[in-house]
Parts: structure tokens; C-alpha cells; sequence
């Protein structure tokens, strides 16, 4: 299990690399946009903040399999953690689960699960990001919800991952418009930068049109992105959660060895011992 999670670790890596830039320059792209197009943003639903935000969803991606250390449940205990804080605070919150393991835990522990996703959290694909995404963003748009937050592990290397908790909707407190996301690349020459935002565009179709479009479009990305840190994540924590177990085995079974050998010695000696002693009692 091992090696197989190494193997698939790799590919997995490369899938995150290749969608960091597009990920990046789609988030650059609709913040400059409705920087842009001044009044259009503040009619589109999805940057609509609602105070009090009452109605609070929370996304929690976990695996569809076990064996990976602490892997899933350090998502569910953060998903848990931040419903006591939201409850503190006099709000509802709605729980969808990605993966099996979160989902069974989740009804163990007789939490509702308003949404379950399951069968593709190894190999995500954008298709599965943009379901789960449309379900979120709906349930924002009818009032279902007030705000929809991302509980994931992001990856860092095989050794390493850590629970991250991102705000997906209202994206004006999501990376669109907020600090530059790890790891992201630098921005242009200053100069370069404030020329391009002072410059005229003509978008077509009209921004007001645009925006709905493109902010659906980093939502989808931004669901995608999760899943595919929250994979590699799985297969590094697997990786090596298979190694300490194939190491403590390894260790294990020497000491049994040791065991075992230090008894078959006393045995011996103890059979040693009672021949000389019957030998000496008929001599």
C-alpha cells in the first residue's frame, strides 16, 4: 500500500502544480474585473454578504478509504470544532461531507448530512467539483444558506499536511478579494500593475453578465482545488501511515524473535537440567 500511494502521490502532485497558475490567474482575473466594472459587482448574488450570516454551510473533504494516519479524522474534528463556535455565536450549521470515511463518521456521531459526495476523492475530477460547487452556490442564491465554508487538508509534501479552512461564498471574504493565497505566484512590476488597472477594457458580453459567469467559474475552481490537495494529502498521509505500520511490524517481529528464542533457550537448559539431574541420581 505503500508503494501504491508513492506511486499515485506523483501524479497527484503534478495535477496540483498544473492547476495552481490557472488558479491563480482566474482569482486575479475576477478581482480586476470587478474592480473594473464598479456597480455591476454589487448585483451579483454571489459577492452578496448577509448580516447576521445565520445560515452557515460548512464543506468537509475527507477520503473514501481509511488507513491513512490521522488523514480524516482531524477534518471532522475541525468540522465539529467550528460548529460549536458558530453555535456560540446564535447561528445554524449545514454539513456536506465529500468521502465515505468523513460521511460515516459524521452519521456515527449523529451529525445531519444535508449532502453526501463519495466514489472520487483518490482521483477527483472537475466534473465532481463543479456538482458540488453548483449545489453550494445554489443553496447561497435561494437563502438556503449565508455563507459556505472549505474544511481540506492542503498538501505541502508527503510528510506534511495540514487542515486548512477556506470561505467559499461570500467570495468578497474569499481569496478573490482578500490576501494572495500560498504559494501563489508574485505580482508584475508595480508600474505594469497599476497601468493595466487604469487601462480601458471593453468586455463583451457586458460586465454585468461577465461577473455571474467568471465568479461561478472560481467557485467551481475553488471546490476543485480543494479535492485534488485533499487527494494528494491522502495518498502522502497514507504513504506514510503505511511505513510507520510496516516499521513498527518490522520491529515488532524482532522482539517477538527475541522472545521466542530466549524461551526455546530456557526450555533447552531447563531439559539440559533435568537429564543431569536424573544422570546423577542413578549414578
Amino acid at each position: 500500500m505503500e508503494m501504491v500511494a508513492a506511486a499515485r502521490l506523483r501524479r497527484a502532485e503534478q495535477r496540483i502544480q498544473a492547476m495552481r497558475p490557472y488558479a491563480e490567474a482566474i482569482r486575479r482575473m475576477a478581482r480586476d474585473v470587478s474592480e473594473a466594472s464598479e456597480g455591476s459587482a454589487a448585483r451579483v448574488h454571489l459577492l452578496e454578504q448577509r448580516e447576521p450570516a445565520t445560515k452557515v454551510g460548512i464543506l468537509l473533504v475527507t477520503g473514501d478509504r481509511g488507513l491513512a494516519g490521522a488523514f480524516n479524522t482531524q477534518i471532522v474534528r475541525e468540522g465539529l470544532r467550528l460548529k460549536r463556535e458558530y453555535r456560540s455565536e446564535g447561528r445554524t450549521v449545514t454539513f456536506s461531507v465529500v468521502g465515505r470515511r468523513g460521511n460515516s463518521t459524521m452519521q456515527f456521531r449523529g451529525e445531519d448530512v444535508a449532502e453526501s459526495y463519495v466514489g472520487f476523492t483518490e482521483r477527483p475530477a472537475f466534473a465532481d467539483a463543479r456538482r458540488i460547487s453548483r449545489d453550494l452556490t445554489a443553496a447561497y442564491t435561494d437563502g438556503g444558506l449565508d455563507r459556505v465554508d472549505l474544511v481540506y487538508n492542503r498538501y505541502v509534501s508527503p510528510l506534511t499536511q495540514y487542515v486548512r479552512r477556506h470561505t467559499l461564498l461570500p467570495l468578497r471574504e474569499s481569496e478573490v478579494f482578500g490576501e494572495r493565497a500560498q504559494g501563489a505566484e508574485t505580482e508584475p512590476d508595480a508600474e505594469l500593475a497599476d497601468a493595466d488597472r487604469r487601462a480601458s477594457w471593453i468586455y463583451e458580453p457586458e460586465a454585468e453578465e461577465l461577473l455571474p459567469m467568471l465568479f461561478e467559474e472560481y467557485a467551481d475552481l475553488s471546490v476543485y482545488r480543494a479535492l485534488l490537495e485533499s487527494a494528494a494529502s491522502e495518498l502522502g498521509a497514507r504513504m506514510t501511515a503505511m511505513r510507520s505500520a510496516s516499521e513498527n511490524a518490522q520491529e515488532m517481529i524482532a522482539d517477538l524473535t527475541l522472545e521466542m528464542n530466549r524461551v526455546r533457550q530456557a526450555e533447552i537448559t531447563q531439559e539440559i537440567l533435568e537429564v543431569v539431574g536424573g544422570a546423577e541420581a542413578l549414578g
